[in-house]
Formats: C-alpha cells, structure tokens, sequence
C-alpha cells in the first residue's frame, strides 16, 4: 500500500456530530477532529455519543496526532473520553481552539497529559510521511481551519465545517487564495462538509444578524435575554456591540458560557468595554436591577434541561427570574431531534409573559455551514480527482455528491461512504477496501462505554410499561414458600387501585412454585435412610415465575412490565 492511502470515518457520515476521519498509510496516522453527538430521543439517560475507536486499538504506535478544525463540541467534544484510549497523542488546533480545549482537559484532569500544539494558518506541520498545512475558512465559531494533507499516494483536503463568508464578524473571510493554490497544486481527494447541501442559494453572512438585533435592541422595555451555543464566540461579540450602543449592560448566564467567554477574552478573539460585562455579584442582583439598562447572553439554545435557558423558563434558575415584558432571543437552530425540547421551553418563556424571538425567519440565527453554491465553488477551487461528502445525514451526503456531478466530477469517483467504510485511494485506483467498527459508545455519568444496546432496550421497557418486582423467601431443602410472594410495581398500575390483580398476580406466582415442586421433588432419601437434598435450578424456577405473571399481566393490560423475580432461599 506504499503508494495508497486509507481514509476511515469513525463518526460524522449519516448523522450530524461524532465527526472523525482517520488517515493513514503503512507508518503513519493522522486524525481529523474528535467530535461528540447529542443523544437520540430513544437512546434513555446518555448523556454523549462518541466514536468507537477499537479500530485504533492495535495502531497506537502509529499515531502521529490528532488535528482539531476548530472548537465546536461536535468536532472536540470526544477529547477527554477518547484521548486515554489512544495513549494521549499530541494535538493541534489554532488558539482559540486550543483554548477551549485546554479548559476541557483541565475539567478531566488531563492537562499534564495532553501535548497541545498551536495551528498557525499557512505554515506546515509534519506527521511522520505526511505535511499538513492549513487554511482559514469562515464557520459560526472564529479560527476554523481546513487541511491539506500531502501524504505518498498525492494531497487530500479536508475542508472542515465552513461557509464563504464576505463580512465575517471577525473581519477574516475564508482564504480563497490559499484555496486556489492548493488546487492549482493538484488534489487528490476533497472531503467536503455536507451538512447544508440541500439547501439552494448562498448561506446569509453572519452581519445579517446584526440588523435583527438592532431593533430587537431598539425596541424591548426589559430585560434582553439572547441563548446561544457556548462556543458561537462571534455571536456574544454582536450582542455585546448591540448592547453598548444601546447602553445596556451584559450579563453572562451558564457555566460553558462563562468559561468560554473567559477563554475567549483572554485571547483576545472577545472584547468589551471596561464595565460592560457584569460582576459575578452583580448578576446575583440583576432581578432588581432595571430591565431596559440589562442584556443577558445565556446556554440552551437546544432545550436541554439542565441548561440555564430551561431551568429560567421553568423558574428553576437561582439567579434570573422573568418578568412580563422580557424578550427572550433564541439566536441558534435546533439540532434535530432537539426540536420538541426547544418548543417547550418556548412555551414555557410565554407562560411567564416572555416576548420571544426564534426562527430563521426573524434573521436572529444564520447556519455556519455553506449551502448549494458555495459547494459548488468549493468544488470549482480544489479540482480534486476524487470526491466524499462528509459531515451529514445520509440525504445531506447524497445530495453534496449530485451537486459534484454537476461540477463535471465522474460518478464513478465520487464515493458516498458510511462510518467504518475504509476508502483506499491512490493516485490512479480508489474503492472501499472493507468495513470496520464504528458504531456508537455511550457516556452515562462516568460511565464510558458501559451502557450499550442491552441496557438502552431495557430503559425502553421501563419507560414503556414499568417494572413488576416479586419477591418471596422459600426453604432450600424442600422448596416450600415460607414467606410472599410481595410484589411491588413502579411506573405499571398504581397499588392501590389494582388489588384484585395483584392479589391475582400473587396466586400465579403461588401456581408456578407449586407446579416446579410438582415436576421435581425437592428431597428425597437414599438407600441408608439419610436426606439428599438435589440441587434446584433456581434459574428455571425465576423463568416459570417470569412466564405465568408475563402472560397473566398482559392478558390483563395489554401491558409488558420488565418483571423481576428475586427468591431467597433459607
């Protein structure tokens, strides 16, 4: 393979988030991004989704870094649960970035482990054979790169998550030049972000945004309250402009707010006027304060419910009440599946006498992600003999790989690939070599990997239709009950108002124990007259209790409760 390349997505390809790509050749390795995704609606109490990295496992020695395109959790979130399984290779990220990041390996304790290099656009990096160098693209979030990735088999560039923005609001405009260089330089392969490939047209620039929050601005009596993502950095700088010609006040809600604002500051990439930005106890008074001089910038765009815009809008919040009159901004999309918790939590603010603003519509939200045409220019610039559209749901990536047909690219080198699809490419030949593990892993609290398929299954049963428990004491030599059956339910029928079929259900159980007594006698005497007590298949005795309440409750309810059946033995 000395002349071919392997390009492995762990995550990121039919789904949004996970993103990861995994380079590489007979000595080296490169990884591409380290992203978390949200969890599903069905997947119960997860809190993360990572990639499986098991792929790795018998490659450590090979690994020569870990490249992060910028600071999105979707693309850095995995880090602290990823790193200790690939022996802590080195990072690279460009400042800001690398910032974000340092202050989540600091939260895991890993920052004596971690080795984080800076990205400078436009220098090179090595990784053993390959030179990486990089290039400044627009996204919702400021110092997002690309990568260009000289390896033997020819270059492949990975374009990151991006949008061709003219007026960013950090005044640096994806770098077309470098683009074009490297595509005048030849390419091999462009994995191409797809997330927005179904929409026609260009997407707005982020200055759109700042004609809606002027009248917002311009209008509101009270309180502003604007929710975004934690790392949309360059979003907290307009309203931190919108709110000094407004002579107002900003307070920061949310623990990942107020850590990235921090980090951002410090950096210089977020600045506000001296007396601006509220006072730790300053905004522990800012419910008395008057709403028209206060603006807030909080968490929970998504809903979540721990975040600070959920617990505000269920008045769970220690420190930010509503008041009639507020307007409460939503400045960022749902991600999907998130949509049924953003609506409530829209509805709970106009309970409460909110004014609220949401939507594409009102312009208070624009995607990072670029759409249909700026595909197509991406495209025109790099020229690249093969094609993958990365970063998406599986229409997202169909849909990125038609757009490539009509810029003149061949079908037959244009590749829709899947997580754990290994693409070999080399300068004359590409095809998907073989499949590898790259399903989900689960983190549940500390836990890391330990909630799988089982374990979500049965969250599914008892969130459907609860749990029976039964528990009876019976004597080991002869197997008669001494004492129960007891049953006790949760999340099924309430106690009280189901007598008779729990009395009913005790009767089956009573059933089940005298039948397995029946079918195999519980002691007996050998030759000499001295007791002999076998050994009972406690395992068969649970099974025939589970079986008899399983088809009697359902009989009864059309329900299936997990039943758990728990015998003690004297």
């Amino acid at each position: 393979m000395s002349d071919r390349i392997r390009c492995t997505p762990l995550g990121g390809l039919g789904e949004i988030g996970r993103n990861m790509l995994v380079v590489e050749d007979d000595h080296d390795i490169v990884i591409i991004d380290c992203g978390v995704m949200f969890p599903e609606n069905e997947m119960l109490g997860v809190d993360l989704v990572i990639p499986d990295v098991s792929y790795l496992s018998t490659r450590l020695d090979r690994i020569r870094g870990i490249i992060l395109t910028h600071g999105h959790e979707d693309h850095v979130g995995a880090l602290p649960y990823i790193l200790p399984q690939l022996n802590f290779p080195p990072l690279w990220a460009t400042p800001l970035t690398a910032g974000l990041i340092a202050g989540k390996l600091k939260e895991h304790r890993q920052t004596d482990r971690v080795t984080l290099n800076r990205i400078v656009p436009g220098e090179a990096v090595r990784f053993g054979r390959f030179i990486a160098e990089f290039f400044h693209v627009c996204h919702s979030i400021p110092d997002g790169v690309g990568v260009a990735l000289e390896t033997p088999a020819g270059t492949i560039v990975h374009t990151g998550d991006f949008k061709f923005d003219h007026t960013p609001v950090d005044g640096r405009p994806t770098d077309f030049g470098k683009l074009a260089e490297v595509g005048k330089k030849g390419v091999l392969c462009l994995f191409s972000d797809s997330t927005h490939a179904d929409r026609p047209g260009h997407t707005p620039s982020e200055r759109v945004i700042d004609t809606a929050f002027e009248q917002i601005f311009a209008s509101a009596k009270g309180r502003i309250i604007i929710a975004t993502f934690a790392s949309l950095i360059s979003r907290v700088q307009q309203v931190i402009d919108a709110a000094v010609r407004h002579n107002r006040r900003v307070g920061i809600v949310g623990r990942s707010m107020v850590q990235n604002v921090a980090i951002a500051q410090e950096l210089g990439y977020l600045t506000a006027p001296a007396g601006v930005l509220l006072r730790p106890d300053e905004l522990a008074t800012v419910n008395s304060m008057p709403g028209k001089d206060i603006a807030l910038i909080t968490t929970g765009s998504q809903g979540e419910p721990t975040s600070a815009l959920a617990r505000i809008a269920n008045r769970d919040h220690r420190q930010v009440q509503i008041a009639p009159g507020d307007t409460v901004v939503v400045s960022a999309a749902p991600i999907p599946g998130n949509e049924e918790l953003v609506s409530r939590t829209i509805d709970n603010l106009f309970r409460l006498g909110a004014n609220v603003v949401w939507g594409h519509d009102q312009l208070v939200h624009v995607s990072g992600h670029a759409s249909q045409e700026e595909l197509k220019l991406m495209i025109s610039l790099i020229r690249p003999k093969y094609f993958v559209p990365v970063h998406g749901e599986y229409r997202h990536l169909i849909l990125h790989a038609r757009l490539a047909q009509t810029m003149g690219l061949p079908a037959e080198n244009i590749f829709v690939i899947e997580d754990g699809d290994v693409l070999e490419i080399g300068p004359d030949h590409a095809e998907v070599a073989e499949h590898v593990s790259a399903g989900y892993v689960f983190v549940d609290g500390l836990g890391v990997g330990d909630v799988g398929q089982v374990v979500l299954r049965d969250r599914r049963v008892l969130a459907q239709d609860g749990v029976l428990i039964v528990s009876l004491t019976v004597e080991r030599a002869t197997g008669r009950l001494i004492a129960g059956p007891e049953i006790v339910t949760r999340g099924f029928v309430y106690m009280r108002e189901s007598e008779e079929l729990v009395e009913q259900a005790r009767a089956q159980v009573i059933t089940a124990i005298e039948a397995t007594r029946r079918a195999s006698p519980f002691a007996s005497s050998d030759d000499d007259g001295v007791d002999v007590v076998p050994s009972v298949n406690w395992a068969d005795v649970r099974n025939r209790i589970r079986d008899a309440l399983s088809k009697y409750v359902y009989d009864q309810t059309r329900r299936r409760p997990m039943i758990l059946p728990l015998i003690v033995e004297i």
